[in-house]
């Protein structure tokens, strides 16, 4: 099978395709996870998340947001 081959396999029945459901995980997944975006000039500055929770720790303990 190459990749321009657009017919499913015989061993993925579609009855079994059909029956997903989109999305069925969908706001357990947003519950369980906390992704933000940045500004492509902050990702400059930033270009990592160990780097973004290093300065947003550091923010926080300046200003006593921290105990």
């Amino acid at each position: 099978m190459n990749n321009d081959d657009q017919e499913m396999r015989p061993e993925y029945p579609a009855e079994l395709i059909k029956s997903g459901v989109r999305g069925k995980y969908a706001k357990r997944y947003r519950e369980g996870t906390n992704v933000v975006t940045i500004d492509p000039e902050l990702n400059k500055l930033f270009p990592s998340a160990e780097a973004v929770n290093r300065a947003l720790r550091q923010y926080a303990q300046e200003h006593k947001l921290l105990p």
